[in-house]
């Protein structure tokens, strides 16, 4: 757990993100760290994911590189933390730019609302917003699935990109966080079923569901807390294991039954159509643009419940 300047820079970071989002003119002239974990992650696919071997062979390979690629972070993460907090006020400060930037409130907030925007001036526009924050295809939406689209990623993303990071920055300190977002990434590169990656990225996916379980839960758990709405927890345990995914299934159940919708459901990526259940099948199935400000508003409480967290744990290291 963290102690002292680190708890501080946890709970500055937090608000950092939340005010700020993501600078995208910095990146335009820095690479952002998670490019940099990808340009890693996609040296080592391209080195030891060798067609010719077996696929046991390349699943091997796999673990292993998920193993040096989580290792180095961790250790980048340690170098970090150990430098910082010997530079005093400065430190924390630095330290609490290097969670902001790995954690995602602000950006998803603002994709999310864009798609309500977008939504609200032509169905193309909303279509054209949402697919910016998911892998189906657009063209397939009316206006309730690319509300549903945008809520349901809400509540996943919510997991992944902001307790997640959250929680290891908590338990962890930068080793943690850092070691979380390599994992993460790797995921999105290269932990899913197609030819190339079915093998090698079989380490990195089940890496991937292991820290996020945790995280998945606490997400569900938290919705329904700050929507004050326990039966919102007791959907998530009943309609979560209908999920393709072992922690998406939490928070978008928990999210659909506190505000009442059905989400899940068919859906088509690209050419593969795919017979997903419904989740929290009681719900209303025709979400509405106002459904994705509802969303939002439960999305920022679940943020200020973090941000609350983060200064008990100042208060408990002081």
């Amino acid at each position: 757990m963290l102690l002292g300047g680190s708890a501080i820079a946890l709970i500055a970071g937090l608000l950092l993100d939340r005010l700020v989002g993501d600078p995208k003119w910095l990146w335009r002239h820095l690479p952002h760290p998670v490019v940099l974990f990808g340009a890693a992650i996609d040296r080592l696919d391209r080195a030891w994911n060798i067609s010719t071997l077996t696929e046991s062979r390349r699943r091997h390979a796999g673990l292993l590189a998920i193993g040096l690629l989580t290792a180095a972070a961790a250790l980048l993460g340690y170098a970090l933390q150990w430098g910082l907090s010997r530079m005093g006020p400065l430190g924390i400060g630095l330290e609490a730019c290097i969670v902001a930037i790995f954690l995602a409130q602000g950006s998803l907030r603002q994709h999310v609302e864009a798609v309500a925007m977008g939504l609200s001036r032509s169905l193309a526009d909303g279509r054209h917003a949402v697919s910016m924050i998911v892998g189906r295809d657009p063209e397939q939406l009316d206006e309730a699935g690319v509300c549903r689209a945008a809520i349901e990623s809400l509540a996943e993303n919510t997991s992944d990109g902001v307790v997640a990071p959250f929680l290891y920055a908590a338990l962890f300190g930068l080793p943690g966080l850092l070691a979380y977002k390599m994992i993460n990434t790797a995921d999105s590169m290269i932990g899913h079923m197609s030819p190339r990656h079915r093998a090698f990225g079989m380490g990195a996916a089940r890496l991937d569901d292991l820290v996020n379980w945790p995280a998945a839960r606490s997400t569900a758990l938290l919705f329904a807390l700050v929507a004050f709405d326990g039966r919102a927890w007791r959907v998530a345990r009943r309609d979560a294991p209908k999920h393709r995914s072992p922690n998406a299934g939490w928070p978008e159940a928990a999210m659909a039954a506190a505000l009442g919708l059905s989400l899940g459901g068919p859906r088509r990526y690209g050419a593969l159509a795919v017979d997903a259940p419904c989740i929290h099948a009681e719900g209303r199935r025709q979400a509405r643009i106002d459904d994705i400000g509802r969303a939002l508003v439960l999305y920022g409480r679940t943020c200020s419940a973090l941000a609350a967290i983060a200064v008990l744990l100042v208060f408990a290291s002081a």
